[in-house]
């Protein structure tokens, strides 16, 4: 049951208000001046608020201004016999959701009650959902390897400041996934996120990307347009790729770092800036200062926070966690039901070292979802360069954290070898590193052939 906090002078009027509202089935509470309806909206917690305009001690546009510092969710809908247009903007300007004259149809009034109520609802959906779309969000990023951890708790400790942050990492490493963790858990989540890849964008029209510009600033600017910088303001700019930037566009992100102030193309308004600025490279930002490709007091003003997310070939231990997320990803996205992996298949995916990171992984899920056959992913069908990159490694064997079955890898291992060699025995036993006499007893032992 929704509870309705009438605050009213007038008896009659809380009387009349009171008896309409719980005929409707409302839980009303009733205020007769402005502090007992400031005090019963701290204790009550009431869903929605009738606010009388002039009331004793203190007013009704007061007891808005207050309810508003506390819960700025909360629908109020503002009455009064002394209506006034300048009155009804200053009400809505302080947050009221509707301004109702007395005299006033009943009708109408539960109408506009009717109707707050329904944006007060969709609005609750709305956070809701943004809620779990950032939880599905963040929860992409995955890794139980000490780096990773690392990682996630200096997310935690750095995403509500506005201290700038460098995400550095080789391509695919998921280097975006970081910085959109950062403003999510930030106190700019509401705000804009905007993304902008500086290796992306010709050097001729990235500073009106990034700074917009005004009208006649050049050949075809018949308008103002507002740059990334613009659309970004009381949230956050992700520029990524930062180590592409030209050296006369690094100069202006440095005064935006400093001044927090910047200017658009062709304009002599200044504008300040209300934006955090997170970065990322898969660059050597350090090499390109000492060859002149980068200034060195952008990158102390970017790198406040350093993050290096690392290879996956440098936490073998995450794999089998991210093999498992997007064979479920794909699986669902496919309408392919329960699809698993055998353990020869997964333990060769676990050798491989990725030159693409994550995003190669992925992509390798992907195809080895469409393809599995009864709802199985199996040696046969993995890449046949993934197969060689795994045997052509001189490292140690990666066990998964659950274990395997060393029979399992041994006949898979047999299999692959003769399949590699096209029948050939002595081929085969050579690829395994082991006479002809003890792959023969492991075709017979396995059955293979």
């Amino acid at each position: 049951m929704k509870k309705i906090l009438i605050a009213d002078d007038e008896k009659n009027m809380r009387w009349i208000l009171g008896k309409n509202l719980k005929s409707d089935g409302f839980n009303v509470i009733e205020a007769s001046n402005g502090e007992e309806a400031f005090e019963f909206f701290i204790d009550q917690e009431p869903d929605m608020v009738i606010l009388d305009y002039r009331m004793p001690d203190i007013d009704g546009m007061e007891v808005l201004r207050r309810i508003k510092t506390i819960n700025d969710k909360v629908p109020v809908i503002m009455v009064t016999a002394h209506g006034s247009t300048d009155a009804a903007v200053e009400a809505m300007k302080l947050g009221a959701i509707d301004y109702i004259s007395k005299p006033f149809d009943i009708e109408e009034l539960k109408l506009a009650i009717r109707k707050a109520l329904n944006i007060e609802e969709l609005n609750n959906t709305i956070e809701y959902l943004k809620k779990q779309v950032i939880e599905a969000y963040d929860k992409r990023i995955i890794g139980s390897s000490k780096r990773m951890q690392d990682i996630f708790e200096m997310i935690d400790k750095v995403a509500d400041t506005n201290a700038t942050v460098l995400i550095t990492g080789e391509t695919g490493t998921g280097k975006e996934l970081i910085a959109h963790a950062l403003h999510n858990k930030s106190a700019r989540r509401d705000k804009p996120y905007i993304t902008v890849n500086c290796g992306a964008i010709p050097e001729t029209l990235l500073e009106s990307e990034l700074f917009g510009y005004e009208k006649g600033a050049f050949t075809g600017a018949s308008n103002r347009k507002l740059g990334r910088f613009d659309r970004a303001q009381g949230g956050t700019l992700f520029l990524d790729e930062i180590g592409e930037l030209p050296l006369s566009l690094q100069v202006k992100i440095l005064r935006v770092l400093q001044e927090r102030e910047f200017e658009r193309v062709g304009g002599t308004e200044v504008i300040k800036a209300d934006i955090r600025i997170i970065s990322a490279t898969n660059r050597d930002l350090e090499k390109q200062v000492v060859e002149g490709k980068f200034r060195e007091d952008l990158l102390y003003r970017l790198k406040i926070i350093p993050i290096e997310i690392p290879a996956l070939s440098e936490r073998k231990e995450d794999i089998s966690l991210l093999v498992e997320f997007f064979i479920d990803k794909y699986a669902m996205e496919m309408n392919k039901g329960h699809v698993k992996i055998a353990e020869d298949a997964l333990a060769i995916l676990m050798q491989y070292n990725y030159p693409g990171n994550i995003r190669e992984l992925e992509n390798i899920i992907e195809r080895l979802v469409i393809l599995a056959l009864d709802g199985e992913i199996t040696v046969p069908i993995l890449p046949k360069e993934v197969i060689k990159g795994a045997y052509s490694k001189k490292d140690d064997f990666i066990l998964p954290d659950e274990g395997i079955s060393l029979e399992v890898v041994e006949e898979s291992f047999v299999r692959q070898a003769i399949e590699m060699a096209k029948g050939n025995q002595t081929h085969a036993a050579k690829l395994l590193g082991i006479s002809r006499h003890a792959l023969i007893y492991r075709i017979e032992k396995y059955k293979i052939m």
